[in-house]
């Protein structure tokens, strides 16, 4: 399984993940983004998109380990990928018809969203 992780730039930015190169995701508390983060498997593929200003998909990234001892808040480690070369934002998303039912259209304020492989290809630019 992907995963798209939403962050507000002013918080915590890919730019600050590239900086650091890894990081432990947690600090969600919605019910179903937590259920989400709890199902991740080290090595799976993330999306880093950027809320506020920006509304886009901005880089990737990997699953390190996911530590679910504690099922409201688990520490998922997770390490920087690469830098999209054009960010792919939520318009171009909203107008694919690979996300017609995706939560991230459909949930909006979702912060972990779980993508198909062809939703992470079209993200990722791959």
């Amino acid at each position: 399984m992907d995963y798209l992780l939403k962050t507000e730039p002013s918080e915590y930015s890919f730019a600050d993940l590239q900086r650091d190169k890894s990081t432990v995701w947690d600090g969600v508390s919605n019910p179903v983004a937590l259920k989400n983060l709890r199902a991740m498997k080290p090595g799976e593929r993330l999306v880093i998109y950027e809320t506020g200003d920006h509304k886009s998909a901005v880089g990737t990234a990997s699953v390190v380990s996911v530590d679910d001892g504690d099922p409201k808040n688990p520490q998922v480690k997770i390490k920087v990928g690469k830098s999209l070369g054009t960010p792919v934002t939520l318009a171009e998303v909203k107008a694919n018809k690979l996300f017609a039912d995706s939560p991230l259209v459909r949930q909006g304020r979702l912060s972990v969203v779980p993508l198909s492989a062809p939703q992470y290809h079209f993200l990722a630019g791959e």
